[in-house]
């Protein structure tokens, strides 16, 4: 009988640098997922990847001074490395620069346009630059960009557009008739309200400002953008072919069973690409998750914040398997989860080393202590034991119901309750007190045997979560490893089976206090580094389009003075937006500023800032600002306040 088939997905990681354990997350839960189904007898293919083009990829090869090919060659390597450290199993690892994924874009980008799904046309409108963003005039707020409050520019390119209102009810009907199709039903509220039903606006799937793309082959000019090329990978990767000769593997595989993303790309992966695929006449994925983020302690990671883990440092502290069960069972089912290094510590020595690493221990060492390591069923039976039993073989299809849903981390708290409820059975029976009587080691042998069975049943369970830990655990235990079918009966450990004579420590306790010092350790070389890299540059500058030049008098009309921020909250209206009130002196004027995407409301009370105090007051996103805060912005948009370099009262006048 032939297998049911499994194709599960993760989105393909962007190749502008190395991925964090956030970006991590998603590889290692797609390959838990992707292994459970595998033990349960689907015939799986699991695809990963990378996405290489684009204009900031283009841009960071030039600053690195080699090609974009050598530099996505160089930053997909070491994705995929960390991929392989942390044992994920896929069966394919797509790049989009794969010459066979390149001509199918190319191809599909010509049926599309050729049956009118794509036209030419232009990106026309009044343009910011920091939020490279197009708005209309009746958008502006007071003639400038109504999320930053910068002056914008007028700018026009020309451009490809998929009419994406064109499918709009269909997808809507879809999704209607479909009520399993985005996960968690909180995403799909989201993209229902928030993009579909309010109406689509036509999507630029092509670019001319950049070259580092897919070109459009009958138009050369432009390259194809982004999600054309990118979405794509999930039928390339398994030979589609848009000419109609797609393999015995697309048609075997295709559609997805499962599209693994994170939150923030569901839009993409919920509206676009269902779209696309009904423009080419191609069944839409089964479902689609949009997974949490997992945040380090203080916030979404960032370079710049300075707060980035990457897994191989996890790994080099605490090993593979401990830091695939920290990220898998850590993360909530729909709230982003929290990541940091002493809740790692606290979570292997409670759960891994206290839980089952000496569970696994207890158990050999009673077993060659007792019996020479042999274990054997009596059949001397007490109630507890089919309590026991009952929990051990309950575990399985509570493990599959909850993977049925998704559910990870709640899968492996059932196989950890399994776990504990043989260390209660320990205590219930206290061995040790068996041991001092003669007349009761058939009893000992008893429960030392259900032990290791209740053991053997939950290490395999634990397998698609933590392989490593499991196959160390039979290896201890000299068992093999359950099959799924295997999984419902109790006893199948041979009888007179020896387990071995020394136990491996599965999982070491750490001292909080010594992980913390090295890790504060780690970070002071790291920065070293970093600076030692800075010295050897030479300093970037940046050159900017010069304004006309100004007179003394002009200069002497504005009026800049100290201000202290009292109180700041984020504009409600806005994703840019935040709302100071400063403190200038005796007065205090409210001043709202394009800053949110560098500075937290919460860190900006306390500092002291340059204003411009004079300036016209001006409604931003509907609400009054009285002033301007002064900030310095890089190449890259990033922003820094402008601050007194010695302590300077609230009021002191800037000349």
């Amino acid at each position: 009988m032939d297998k049911k088939k499994y194709y599960i997905t993760t989105a393909i990681a962007y190749t502008s640098g190395k991925p964090h354990i956030g970006n991590t997350y998603e590889a290692v839960l797609a390959d838990s997922i992707a292994r459970f189904k595998r033990q349960q007898g689907y015939d799986v293919f699991f695809q990963t990847g990378t996405d290489e083009h684009g204009q900031k990829i283009e841009l960071k090869a030039e600053e690195a001074g080699v090609t974009c090919k050598e530099f996505v060659d160089k930053v997909s390597g070491e994705i995929k490395n960390i991929w392989d450290l942390m044992n994920t199993s896929y069966d394919k690892f797509i790049r989009t620069t794969d010459a066979d994924h390149e001509k199918q874009v190319q191809k599909i980008f010509k049926k599309l346009y050729d049956q009118g799904d794509i036209y030419k046309g232009y990106y026309e409108g009044m343009y910011c630059t920091p939020c490279e963003s197009f708005f209309t005039e009746s958008q502006l707020v007071d003639g400038k960009c109504p999320d930053c409050g910068r002056p914008v520019t007028p700018a026009k390119e020309e451009a490809y557009f998929f009419k994406m209102s064109k499918y709009a009810p269909r997808l809507i009907e879809y999704i209607n008739e479909h009520p399993e199709f985005i996960q968690p039903v909180s995403r799909k509220n989201e993209m229902m309200n928030n993009f579909l039903l309010p109406g689509l606006q036509d999507l630029c799937v092509s670019r001319t400002s950049f070259k580092w793309g897919i070109p459009v082959d009958f138009d050369p000019k432009h390259v194809v953008y982004v999600w054309l090329d990118a979405l794509t990978n999930y039928i390339t990767g398994i030979g589609y072919d848009c000419d109609g000769n797609s393999t015995e593997q697309f048609k075997k595989d295709w559609p997805a069973d499962l599209h693994l993303i994170g939150k923030d790309i569901i839009r993409f992966h919920t509206i676009y690409w269902p779209i696309f695929l009904m423009a080419l006449d191609l069944p839409l994925p089964k479902q689609v998750f949009g997974h949490p983020w997992l945040l380090q302690g203080d916030g979404k990671m960032s370079k710049s914040k300075g707060n980035v883990i990457y897994a191989d440092q996890l790994v080099d502290f605490f090993g593979v398997d401990a830091v695939r069960y920290f990220v898998l069972h850590e993360m909530p089912f729909e709230n982003d989860g929290v990541i940091t290094w002493e809740l790692m510590v606290e979570r292997l020595n409670s759960e891994l080393a206290n839980t089952l690493g000496n569970l696994v221990n207890r158990t050999i060492s009673m077993s060659n202590k007792y019996f020479g390591g042999e274990v054997r069923s009596t059949g001397v039976t007490e109630p507890v034991d089919e309590e026991l039993k009952s929990v051990v073989l309950g575990t399985k299809k509570k493990v599959a119901d909850k993977m049925e849903e998704l559910r990870v981390a709640d899968a492996i708290t059932e196989i950890f309750t399994l776990f504990k409820r043989c260390n209660k059975y320990i205590d219930e029976t206290m061995p040790w007190a068996l041991a001092k009587e003669e007349d009761k080691k058939d009893r000992l042998a008893e429960v030392l045997y259900n032990l290791v069975e209740g053991i053997c049943i939950g290490a395999s369970l634990l397998e698609s979560f933590m392989p490593e830990t499991t196959e160390k655990i039979l290896a201890q235990l000299n068992a093999p490893k359950r099959t799924y079918e295997e999984l419902d009966t109790f006893g199948l450990y041979p009888a007179g089976n020896k387990v071995t004579e020394k136990p491996e420590i599965l999982f070491a306790r750490l001292d909080i206090k010594e992980v913390m010092e090295k890790v504060e350790a780690m970070k002071k070389e790291e920065a070293e580094k970093v600076g030692t890299a800075e010295e050897k540059k030479e300093e970037p500058v940046i050159e900017i389009e010069a304004k006309p030049e100004i007179t003394f008098d002009d200069f002497m009309k504005m009026q800049f003075q100290v201000g202290e921020i009292i109180a700041c909250e984020e504009v409600k209206k806005s994703k840019k937006l935040l709302c100071s009130q400063v403190k200038i002196g005796n007065q205090v004027k409210q001043i709202v500023s394009g800053i949110k995407s560098n500075y937290k409301p919460e860190d900006m009370v306390g500092k002291k800032v340059m204003v411009l105090v004079n300036l016209k007051p001006a409604k931003l996103a509907g609400v009054l600002s009285e002033g301007m805060l002064l900030c310095a912005e890089d190449e890259n948009g990033t922003l820094a306040l402008m601050t007194p370099d010695k302590e300077m009262p609230a009021g002191a006048e800037i000349c």
